[in-house]
């Protein structure tokens, strides 16, 4: 049977692979600027980037008479998104910053995978999403290949302190990834846009209240624009691609993310194609293989559901609307899912999340 999820997969996935994009790149581009500003200066301006990049497309949709087709963010978003900025905002970009400061773009790049590992196995325990046996064989090779990384023939495992700042990084925003699943149902533009205003105005004030040297203008630009596409675009992307795909399948997706930023890091900056690197990336790459040709197809029930998004007619979406409403789609407005058992491919969006 053909869906609207069946056919939403492709723009998700077009959706989350451009965030892994723009993430992946940011981390040599990162490394670049980080010879010039100071490591915990450069993770405020990079959200403090992408929350002004951000405001001015929220403004310019404002001004081009775009109607709101999101719903709007409630007080009971509140206390997971302010988490949110705290985990992804402000501590996560810090950790990467040192890393950066103290390791290789590439191999730094490459153990970014494990955030994905991470936000799958706190998807699992704290929320029950399901995971597959495909997605989970996928992440042991994730952390194989990492493990890989640290991997020295003459003293074993080697855990040195960039790598320990990535995988804080990791986990940091792991925590946010699903913080940010609960709010994804709202405006992802207002969501990053929030987030990267709030943390990098945290991080820059810290920064120069522990003296970090001011930059020069033109290095604040080039990391005010890094910040607006590597976090800002990257993470609206992101926050939609959560409400269609659920936490780990978009984990899966945004794992192609390390790969671009390592392979960046070798053309750019020139780093060494080391067989530790080879060995871990080949590893990585047969995870994030597992994870995008994964398909997910089986008899589920929905409950009976009442909440607000954007949506547009589908097999999931038969209801009354209020008066008054404008037909357009996508519109939002608060809605009530009746009851309905059906079979057709899905992920575990904001409908189909059920025991499996």
């Amino acid at each position: 049977m053909a869906t609207s999820a069946g056919h939403r997969l492709p723009a998700s996935a077009a959706r989350i692979l451009l965030a892994a994009a723009l993430f992946g790149l940011s981390a040599p581009a990162a490394k670049l600027l980080l010879g010039e500003i100071d490591p915990w200066l450069l993770a405020g301006l990079l959200y403090l980037g992408s929350g002004l990049g951000l405001a001015v497309v929220a403004v310019a949709r404002r001004v081009a008479g775009g109607a709101q087709r999101d719903a709007s963010l409630t007080w009971s978003d509140v206390p997971p998104l302010a988490g949110a900025i705290v985990t992804g905002g402000i501590v996560g970009p810090v950790l990467l910053m040192f890393a950066l400061a103290r390791g290789g773009a590439s191999d730094t790049a490459l153990v970014l995978n494990l955030e994905g590992v991470f936000t799958v196995l706190l998807a699992a325990l704290l929320f029950r999403e399901h995971v597959p046996a495909r997605i989970a064989v996928g992440m042991l090779a994730i952390t194989a290949g990492a493990a890989t990384l640290a991997w020295r023939p003459s003293g074993g495992f080697a855990l040195d302190t960039p790598v320990w700042l990535a995988v804080g990084a990791c986990l940091a925003w792991a925590i946010d990834n699903n913080l940010t699943r609960v709010v994804s149902a709202t405006d992802p533009i207002k969501v990053a846009g929030l987030k990267g205003a709030v943390a990098g105005t945290v991080n820059v004030a810290i920064a120069l209240g522990q003296g970090a040297t001011p930059p020069a203008v033109t290095l604040v630009l080039a990391a005010v624009i890094v910040g607006f596409l590597g976090y800002g675009a990257s993470l609206a992307l992101f926050v939609r691609a959560l409400r269609e795909l659920g936490t780990s399948r978009t984990a899966a997706y945004f794992a192609t993310a390390p790969f671009i930023g390592a392979v960046a890091g070798l053309a750019v900056l020139r780093e060494p194609l080391t067989p530790a690197l080879t060995a871990g990336a080949a590893l990585m790459a047969v995870g994030v293989w597992l994870h995008v040709t994964e398909r997910h197809e089986h008899a589920h029930l929905h409950d009976r559901l009442t909440h607000e998004h954007a949506h547009r007619h589908d097999e999931h979406h038969r209801h009354d609307h209020p008066a008054g409403l404008p037909l357009v789609e996508p519109h939002t407005h608060r809605h009530t899912h009746a009851e309905i058992a059906h079979q057709h491919p899905h992920y575990p969006d904001i409908h189909h999340r059920h025991h499996h």
